[in-house]
């Protein structure tokens, strides 16, 4: 499955996921909306072997099939500072 990944301009570190480039048909209004301007950073062929840093494949191309996109949101702060002290 082919994907093209958008960075947000509003939220850092907050990626958009969509299968085709350039198309957001599937992507909600009010979803791109709250992410501003969106950054082409790279394409790629989601195979079953294929590895991602901050995100499970195998749900990044089930949401694409189902929904259309997907979204990959900044770690939270939360878990970081449970670590801390």
């Amino acid at each position: 499955m082919q994907c093209a990944i958008y960075r947000s301009n509003k939220k850092a570190d907050t990626y958009l996921y969509v299968q085709e480039e350039g198309n957001f048909s599937r992507v909600p209004p009010d979803l791109l909306n709250l992410l501003g301007q969106l950054d082409l950073v790279m394409t790629l062929e989601l195979t079953p072997d294929r590895t991602l840093a901050r995100a499970d494949p195998e749900q990044v191309r089930q949401q694409l099939g189902t929904q259309g996109y997907y979204l990959q949101l900044p770690p939270s702060d939360v878990a970081d500072s449970s670590n801390q002290g």
